[in-house]
């Protein structure tokens, strides 16, 4: 008898374990939005930098240096790499994308990039801060 408990219970750890490992994997994964890999805190996760004169003036030259040659010197989606097909989508100006693109989400985009319509990932490429400031100017770019 104490044997066949055993058994029942390895039967029962090799169903429950693997279900309970792939759900921890699932929440670990980060969310996927249209393309986009957002960490779970985008909507809440908020800005350390203040958006004061230096932050914008930096976040304008990341901005000039990485970003402009597709979204544009304004943030159109008109810069000459743009994707033609998704100039709307481009456009950081609009004020419906400021609604759905919190601080975090926009950081998330930045860092992560996405494949289609294509945007390049920069986090191997610029600092946390560096990011923020990115942000930082970008939400400045949005029509009131």
């Amino acid at each position: 008898m104490r044997i066949r408990n055993l058994l029942v219970a390895a039967a029962a750890a090799a169903l429950i374990v693997p279900a309970v490992i792939t759900a921890h994997q699932q929440a670990a994964e980060p969310a996927q939005r249209n393309g986009w890999t957002l960490g779970e805190d985008a909507e809440t996760k908020k800005n350390p930098l203040p958006a004061d004169a230096a932050t914008l003036a930096a976040g304008k030259s990341i901005y000039k240096d990485k970003c402009q040659k597709c979204h544009g010197p304004g943030g159109l989606g008109d810069g000459p790499d743009a994707d033609p097909d998704a100039r709307g989508d481009m456009d950081l100006t609009t004020p419906q994308r400021a609604a759905r693109n919190t601080d975090g989400t926009v950081y998330y985009k930045v860092a992560n990039g996405r494949k289609k319509p294509k945007m390049p990932a920069f986090k191997d490429e610029l600092k946390e801060e560096q990011i923020w400031a990115v942000v930082t100017y970008v939400q400045s770019l949005r029509t009131k």
